[in-house]
């Protein structure tokens, strides 16, 4: 399947070779524009799979900080990307331009923008001025006159959408258009998606990138399709007719010979349009700021990998002191971006297109020195230790601690490098000595978020750097580097534990085999009779492959001894039996080994010297031998694109099974192979369709295995997609913890480009924000409250408390000077520094806009296994609305804790002689706030028994069994109401015995007032009758409808009512209708509870909200009660933003869907 690049490359060639001297003439706007619909709608996955998404997930945090978003569209086609992003973010675009150079084009989307437009789906219908639109290119120049950009506008986001052709130098472009990004701190970003094209930017950095390498367009196989399409990629026509004609046959031609067929689709062509998105922000120019420290390497760099060889990255620095290592990871903090390391090359992410790569070779000395008395006694046999850096290749390792008689056990590669010991290492004494992970002790790492150096476990003394230091989560950092270490810290050195140098007796043999049902035989006999006999310092590896038209099974085993007695000893007799072995085994050293690998000498004529390339990945199988495994292993070769790929399955077992699981980050210890996937082609074939299949190919055979393997190995894995679902199984039961500790140690992401790791899984909890004025008796009524939770007899709860406010406490003690331990503990300290504190606090979020978000995902994630989290320090307004998002899957409660005056001057220590015995003021307060809490203590009272009975009455209850019984009926229903969503059926409570009387009892007993002080229940058509009519019926109080506009008798109070969640999901449009409620069916002073199935957007609660409003009734007197709350919708923000903060929300259930 050609890319489009090669496609365009092969019909300009045609077009050279029969008309060379023929004029050519630019394409008509309808040419072009029949062209443009085929590459963008037809048949296209990349928008609904890739750019969508990833402009969607980009764009949610950036605009959450912001409540009007202008953009710049550059190229937009004839209607704007943007039109098709959801509702709430769409919401927020009040400014628009674009630069649009096809006059057909243009007109199309000034009409899909315009103001008869603005309902349907592709529109901005909340732009506050009319779009700005020119039908001119983005130029260089100053596009004077264009009004854009001319007279100074600033724009948050500026997008390149359809690919930057015809752009030269494109740096320059993304340049120009920083420049007209908003100014820090709020700053913006340039987003370009570009198509099928290797761009160099010339040291311009990344913030974020992102690949889909599996684009396809599909275009209709009949010669109109075909010449829209061909004339579109070319770029232009034969100006003579004639001559048009005559190539236009034989373009077809070439796509048909180029375009792939598949089944699925038999009328239509496949072409391969693998896509990028990289994301520019002011910080994109401030490479010269590291060059000017740390040394670039020079001339060209030799890199093993041949996909990393297709890879621009911005630079590639080559440190040659720790100092530059820790420039480099300060200079990426400060510039809020990633970056990729270097060791032995072989992988396929070492560099990253318009990354900053930190090639580690100058880090390449070995040192074996003497354990000290009181050092780490490993079992190993000796007494010594092997300091390897992390340039160091394996084949030097070994050459090294050879000549003191000395091995480790690492790879079977002698070029890998310091990524293989951190994320594994299967080589021939795993089976004895365990995996290159397990024989490390210690390291020296430098903190990715901060510059500091550490070093942990067993590092001698005189090999630890002057300035580094033991981090207080030593034991942490030493258990995620063995296993998953280079997603945690950039690693200078490491610290191995050697074993006696053995010397390997080793035999190769080859048998050929007749038929498919042959293979399947002789892996099983391999299986059960040689490799599950073998003592732990033997192994036997096979490889299965193609060869001279007949599949091949060849099989290396290889003895490990360091005694004359073992090595006169041969394999088990069965092994000889089943395979009809003679002797013949060599003996060989440990750099001897490396040249006796099978594929390097005998396979396919060889595949060392360079000839060829590769591509891997690697799954872990049992019971190789085994019908469903071997057929899978022998259809594989079988389909293989390349006579050149094969499998190789490497023999685990012993030693590496025999360490738990949970012992290192290598989780995945119960394997009897790993399977190496193997997709090869000769070298002069690189980016061809044969290289492409082959990858393919991997990941087929790969996707193919997963089901059947307990686990895949992340050495190989990286940033692309194809990766993520492997990666879902590369570390065991310890991806959770991996997972938290990344989010720990890398916060920032520094590391973006290693093996990916999930985001932490939050267990659903309780999260309480104990709110109050200083000296109201926060901290002690949260601790009280946690001995609640901590000794509730009817359920196991874990509860505590932390304060969101230590983050910014510690950051001012390192900045002042301040006493950290007195600012923690000692309340009046505190209270003396508490302006600057919040001074500093202000300053600080100036800067850093999602600061308030980020202390209180640490805190979340630092207590992923708590029922019951309670938060105290809390400085936002309104912290249910603003965070309940960030956590979908737990329920916030805020609980305000308020005292009178008299008793808040006591607390503070401040006795101002009033003897008023109590006042009110912490009632005033309370109303003053620009929102109402979910719960209100008064702690007024002396002694813990009323603060333990408001827990007892208050918090308890949300872990009530019957709300569990309720949320088991509601009905999770996948892909409805269109793919990827998840939709909860709330009203299917209804349908099952029982629901709806266990619904109407929770919402009675879970309400926060007096319903005896309550005049109506109110609710909308539809979901809401369901329920409220029961509750109305249960307290006995009217209920007020809700119905749309023309339902209800007059007179009658409207608002305009916006679609529902779920129909906007469904239809993918935002429409608008109206509700309305009788005039007079409410006196003005009434109190009224709500009552709805869901809140998600909270569109259509906000106008019922605000048709009460017209119908006289003030927001404090109106609560709402709902059966399900969605958070990540942010339907509390809506209501505060529409200024309706102040009636309380309550929520039987909390669900992270649809």
């Amino acid at each position: 399947m050609a890319t489009l690049t090669s496609l365009k490359a092969a019909l300009r060639q045609k077009a050279t070779e029969k008309a060379p001297s023929s004029p050519q003439v630019r394409l008509s706007p309808l040419q072009y524009s029949a062209g443009f619909d085929i590459l963008s709608r037809g048949g296209n996955t990349t928008y609904a799979s890739f750019i969508l998404p990833q402009l969607s997930s980009l764009l949610i945090p950036f605009f959450a900080s912001r409540d009007s978003i202008s953009v710049l569209e550059i190229g937009p086609g004839p209607v704007s990307i943007l039109g098709y992003l959801p509702g709430f973010l769409r919401r927020k675009i009040r400014r628009y331009a674009a630069f649009e150079p096809k006059e057909l084009f243009a007109v199309s989307l000034e009409h899909s923008l315009s103001e008869d437009q603005k309902m349907k789906e592709g529109s901005l219908p909340w732009l506050e001025r009319p779009p700005d639109i020119r039908t001119m290119p983005f130029d260089l120049e100053a596009n004077g006159g264009s009004g854009i950009g001319a007279d100074g506008d600033k724009y948050e986001i500026i997008l390149f959408c359809h690919s930057m052709y015809g752009m030269r130098p494109k740096h320059a472009f993304i340049e120009k258009a920083l420049k007209m990004l908003v100014e820090e701190p709020q700053g913006g970003m340039v987003i370009v998606f570009h198509r099928d094209e290797v761009l160099d930017l010339n040291g311009l950095v990344c913030h974020r990138t992102a690949s889909f390498p599996t684009g396809v367009i599909r275009v209709a196989n009949n010669d109109e399709a075909l010449d829209c399409f061909a004339r579109f990629i070319e770029g232009f026509v034969m100006q003579y007719e004639e001559v048009d004609e005559a190539l236009r046959i034989e373009c077809r031609k070439v796509c048909r010979a180029l375009g792939r067929y598949e089944e699925a689709y038999p009328d239509h062509l496949l072409f391969s349009a693998p896509e990028v998105m990289l994301v520019f922000t002011p910080h994109s120019t401030a490479l010269p700021e590291l060059t000017a420290h740390v040394p670039l390497v020079k001339g060209e760099m030799t890199v093993k990998n041949r996909e990393a060889q297709l890879h621009r990255p911005a630079a590639i620095v080559r440190p040659t002191e720790i100092r530059h290592v820790q420039e480099c990871v300060r200079w990426a903090l400060k510039h809020r971006v990633g970056l990729a390391v270097v060791g032995g090359s072989h992988s396929g992410h070492c560099l990253w297109p318009h990354v900053v790569s930190i090639d580690m070779g100058a880090f390449n000395q070995i040192h074996i020195c003497k354990a000290s008395g009181g050092g780490e006694k490993s079992g190993s046999g000796t007494s010594s230790l092997v300091i390897a850096e992390a340039g160091c290749k394996t084949g030097d390792i070994i050459r090294e601690t050879m000549s003191s008689g000395l091995t480790v056990p690492l790879g079977a590669r002698p070029s890998v490098g310091a990524g293989l010991w951190l994320q594994g290492g299967i080589g021939h004494l795993a089976r004895l000595h365990g995996l290159a992970c397990d024989a490390i002790i210690g390291a020296i790492v430098v903190s990715v978020n901060s510059g500091q150096v550490y070093y942990i476990g067993c590092v001698p003394p005189k090999h630890r750097p002057a300035d580094a230091v033991r981090p207080e989560n030593d034991a942490d950092l030493l258990w995620a580097i063995r296993g998953a270490g280079t997603n945690f810290g950039i690693v200078v050195s490491v610290t191995f534990k050697p074993y006696p140098a053995p010397t390997y007796l080793i035999r190769n043999w080859v048998d050929p085999l007749s038929d498919s049902y042959r293979a399947r035989l002789e892996l099983s006999d391999f299986d059960s009779l040689v490799a599950t006999n073998l003592p732990k310092d033997s192994s036997a590896d096979a490889y299965l492959y193609w060869d001279a038209g007949q599949l091949h099974l060849g099989v290396a085993l290889i003895k490990a001894s360091t005694t004359e007695s073992d090595l006169a000893t041969r394999t088990p007799t069965p092994t000889n039996a089943v395979l009809e072995l003679e002797d013949g085994f060599k003996a060989v050293d440990g750099v001897g080994l490396f040249e006796t690998e099978m594929y390097i000498s005998g396979m396919h004529g060889g595949h060392g010297g360079g000839k060829t390339s590769s591509f891997k990945r690697c799954l872990f199988l049992k019971g190789i031998g085994k019908a469903d495994v071997a057929d899978r292993l022998v259809a594989a070769i079988e389909t293989r694109p390349s006579p050149l790929c094969y499998l190789h399955l490497l023999q685990g077992g012993g030693a590496v099974g025999d360490v738990e699981a949970e012992g290192t980050a290598f989780g995945c210890r119960e394997w009897d192979f790993a399977c190496v996937i193997t997709g090869v082609w000769p070298r002069d074939q690189d980016g061809t369709e044969m290289a492409q299949a082959a990858v393919r190919w991997v990941y087929n055979i790969a996707t193919d295995l997963l089901p059947l393997s307990s686990g895949t190995y992340g050495a190989d894995l990286g940033p692309d997609p194809r990766d993520t679902v492997l990666a879902t199984k590369a570390f065991g039961p310890n991806r959770t913890r991996l997972a938290r500790l990344k989010y720990s140690l890398d916060p920032h992401n520094v590391l973006a480009y290693a093996c990916p790791l999930p985001k932490p899984q939050i267990k659903p909890k309780l999260i309480i924000l104990v709110t109050g004025e200083s000296g109201a008796g926060k901290d002690y009524c949260a601790d009280v409250w946690v001995s609640v939770f901590n000794g509730y007899a009817h359920k196991r709860l874990t509860a505590r408390t932390a304060s969101i406010s230590d983050a910014t406490k510690r950051e001012y003690a390192a900045v002042t000077g301040a006493d950290l331990n007195r600012l923690l503990r000692d309340r009046a300290y505190k209270e003396k520094h508490r302006p600057a504190l919040t001074t500093f606090y202000k300053e600080q979020v100036r800067g850093q806009h999602q600061l308030p978000e980020k202390h209180f995902l640490d805190l979340v994630y630092d207590t992923v296994n708590l029922d019951v989290l309670l938060i105290t320090g809390m400085r936002e307004e309104a912290p249910v609305a603003v965070f309940s998002h960030l956590v979908p899957e737990s329920r916030l409660v805020e609980v305000h804790v308020r005292a009178g005056e008299r008793t808040l001057q006591i607390r503070r220590g401040c006795h101002s002689g009033n003897n008023e015995k109590k006042s009110n003021s912490g009632m005033s307060k309370l109303t003053a706030l620009g929102h109402r809490p979910s719960l209100v203590f008064d702690n007024d009272e002396t002694g813990e028994e009323i603060v333990k009975r408001f827990a007892e009455h208050r918090l308890l209850p949300f872990f009530h069994d019957d709300l569990q019984r309720l949320a088991d009926m509601v009905q999770a229903i996948p892909d409805f109401p269109r793919p990827g969503i998840e939709f909860r059926h709330v009203l299917a409570i209804c349908q099952q015995r029982g629901g709806l009387a266990l619904c109407t009892s929770l919402l009675q007993n879970h309400y926060g007032g007096d319903w005896a002080k309550i005049d109506a229940v109110a609710c909308c058509e539809a979901g809401g009758y369901t329920f409220a009519s029961a509750l109305a019926l249960r307290v006995g109080i009217p209920m007020v409808l809700i119905r749309k506009a023309g339902k209800l008798p007059p007179p009658s109070v409207s608002v305009t009512k916006p679609t529902s969640h779920i129909s906007s999901l469904s239809s993918g449009m935002s429409t608008e209708d109206r509700f309305e409620m009788e005039r007079d069916v409410l006196p003005k002073d009434a109190s009224v509870v709500v009552v709805d199935d869901v809140l998600a957007t909270g569109k259509t609660l906000c106008a019922v909200l605000q048709l009460l409003g017209e119908a006289g009734i003030a927001a404090e007197r109106i609560s709402v009660m709902v059966l399900a709350e969605l958070p990540v919708h942010r339907g509390r923000e809506l209501l505060r933003q529409h200024g309706f903060g102040r009636v309380i929300v309550q929520s039987l259930l909390v669900f992270d869907s649809a």
